[in-house]
């Protein structure tokens, strides 16, 4: 007896999405190598940061390595290397983007003659593992970055509460390990005064808000006309700029920046790398 019918549409989507997934997922993969070269280049071509491969603390590396974990997830559930249905998937990506990290790492520090073969294991692996971490935000970063096309254009859904602050929390991390290594963070604190760390906070929170809520961007939060305007800095701006603070603070401590010094200095270094961090956390609902 012959059957009439091709299935619902729900089945036919699952099944197109199914033939698919294998070439955008090598296209993601391709994505992903370009994103972390394009996000990672500055680091490896940085002096500090190959010191970090053998100065660094190595239980503060290991927990900077362990914490990534968790961050990838959570990036790779909302972007990952193709379309993820379950937190699986997400992980799947996570670890991939971990080794497209680490490859793309000892091939540059490797090509830079920054590895080489009658150097210790330990900091071989630690100059590998340190470039690794922002590698691999990068790998995963590189399918919203580097994507085009209506692929990447349904992607993003209404993203939560909760989501919007994680991926400010991206923003903010990647941008501070750029800069907490290098001495300049230091040195701008110990030049400003305690009047330019105010102006400093104010700035970055006035910046902050503008760049996502004020100024009409693609992917910006644009407020109805009876929607107060202290509603989005109360809800995002301000917890934002908290979140930019922590992750400040949490840099410069893994890379030894605040070892042997008081409590004020500490608190100007985080003001300083918070405005960095700030920008990098408004930008990253605009970018992801």
């Amino acid at each position: 007896m012959q059957t009439s019918g091709t299935g619902s549409p729900g089945n036919t989507d699952v099944a197109a999405r199914s033939r698919d997934t294998p070439a955008k997922f090598l296209v993601g993969i391709g994505r992903g190598i370009g994103g972390a070269l394009l996000f990672s280049l500055p680091m490896q071509m940085t002096m500090e940061m190959w010191e970090l491969g053998f100065t660094m603390d190595r239980w503060r590396l290991v927990l900077l390595l362990l914490l990534a974990i968790p961050l990838l997830i959570g990036i790779a559930h909302r972007i990952g290397f193709e379309e993820t249905f379950s937190w699986k998937d997400g992980a799947r990506d996570a670890m991939i983007a971990y080794g497209i990290g680490i490859v793309t790492s000892a091939i540059m520090l490797s090509l830079f003659k920054l590895l080489m073969a009658d150097m210790p294991a330990e900091e071989i692996t630690g100059k590998i593992a340190v470039q690794a971490v922002p590698a691999s935000i990068g790998a995963l970063l590189g399918r919203s970055q580097l994507g085009s096309g209506k692929d990447d254009a349904d992607d993003d859904p209404q993203a939560g509460y909760g989501s919007e602050l994680f991926m400010m929390a991206v923003g903010a991390l990647f941008l501070n390990l750029n800069l907490a290594p290098t001495e300049e963070m230091i040195l701008i604190s110990y030049k400003m005064t305690p009047w330019h760390a105010v102006a400093t906070i104010l700035f970055s929170i006035a910046v902050m808000h503008a760049f996502v809520y004020a100024v009409s961007f693609k992917g910006g939060h644009e407020l109805s006309g009876d929607t107060p305007w202290w509603h989005a800095l109360i809800r995002f701006t301000l917890p934002g700029y908290v979140i930019a603070l922590i992750i400040s603070l949490y840099s410069l401590w893994s890379f030894g920046r605040l070892d042997g010094g008081s409590f004020t200095p500490a608190m100007m270094a985080m003001i300083v790398l918070a405005f960095p961090g700030a920008v990098g956390a408004a930008a990253a609902r605009l970018i992801l």
